[in-house]
């Protein structure tokens, strides 16, 4: 494999059990995908970039589980923290990345919402909704 100067990036899961790197090219963009399979998956939404399955490199990785989501795919995740890593399908050549789990900064730029039409009740695409650098502010009801 290549030297640490071919990483692109490399990320983690949140106990850090799961780690990998990236040693190819990354896609610069990112994905919000609303579907429920996707929302069931993160507890939210999965935001997600892609690289090749080949230029991912498992670095640590005693605890990474593959979940059978669909008849079409499969789901990477840490068994240890439960964190949502990969998204993997059967005829696919690229593994979806969850954008979280890199290690900042990304470069990434969110591109496009996905499959909207699943999108939970509670989502609002509403320019007027607050946005607050740090904690919501919002307390119990």
């Amino acid at each position: 494999m290549g030297k640490a100067a071919d990483v692109r990036a490399t990320g983690r899961c949140l106990c850090g059990a799961v780690r990998f790197s990236i040693r190819g090219p990354l896609r610069s963009s990112v994905v919000a995908c609303h579907c429920t399979t996707c929302r069931k998956f993160t507890g939210g939404l999965w935001v997600g970039t892609c690289a090749r399955k080949e230029h991912v490199v498992i670095e640590r990785g005693d605890t990474l589980k593959w979940y059978r989501s669909s008849a079409e795919a499969q789901r990477g995740f840490c068994a240890n923290c439960g964190s949502g890593l990969f998204w993997e399908g059967d005829d696919e050549p690229l593994w979806s990345i969850a954008a979280g789990s890199l290690d900042e900064p990304t470069g990434l730029k969110l591109a496009v919402h996905s499959w909207t039409a699943e999108s939970a009740d509670y989502w609002s695409f509403d320019p007027g909704i607050p946005t607050r650098p740090g904690p919501s502010g919002l307390r119990e009801p």
